[in-house]
């Protein structure tokens, strides 16, 4: 008789339902159930300012997993361009400044790399999840996807950084691929299925 495994309950560190959105997708065919944390936007801000996507990621999650019972993920992603020095990195949503819109973003990236060419632009996307119970951390996992940064945007769909991040195993940009090419190959699919490996 085939052994039913037990629903598990994950709950997102955010008020954001596009971004819980996305995760479900990626737990399609698991024991596992998503859900926002309640009451989210009453609880004081956790400030993201530590140096590495893993410190934020981790101080999200333990800060959040103590006004919750069960199991809180959270996740810190961005881009990072060697040739920039590691910019825009964990400054990803603060590049141009607070409240910038992505379209500045990738504008200030473009123009920082006016000029270069090759290796100078390539870049990548990384994603960090990190896992926490009642103020304890159990794991954190990553995801890492390369490409290179184009000399405009293209395509339409994605967000943030997409238009101008390639992606050479797919021959487009990242603003070009769809809902499912995007999950299957993003560097938050990469993590998030690593996470799903380590808890089942």
């Amino acid at each position: 008789m085939k052994e039913e495994r037990v629903q598990q309950q994950l709950v997102l560190a955010s008020s954001n339902p596009g971004k819980l959105r996305e995760y479900q997708v990626l737990v399609t065919g698991h024991a596992l159930e998503l859900q926002l944390l309640t009451g989210f936007s009453q609880l004081p801000q956790f400030e993201e300012n530590a140096p590495t996507f893993a410190e934020n990621a981790a101080g999200k999650a333990l800060y959040y997993s103590k006004h919750c019972l069960q199991r809180v993920f959270a996740d810190d992603s961005g881009l990072v361009v060697p040739a920039l020095g590691g910019a825009p990195g964990v400054l990803s949503a603060r590049y141009a400044g607070l409240g910038a819109s992505s379209e500045l973003r990738n504008a200030k990236l473009l123009a920082e790399l006016r000029g270069k060419q090759g290796g100078d632009r390539a870049a990548y996307f990384v994603c960090v999840i990190a896992v926490a119970r009642q103020g304890r951390c159990e794991l954190v996992v990553s995801g890492k996807v390369d490409g290179e940064i184009l000399d405009e945007p293209r395509g339409v769909g994605g967000f943030g950084y997409d238009p101008v991040f390639f992606f050479p195993p797919m021959g487009k940009a990242y603003a070009e691929l769809n809902a499912e090419e995007k999950n299957r190959h993003s560097h938050r699919g990469k993590a998030f299925r690593r996470l799903l490996e380590v808890l089942e």
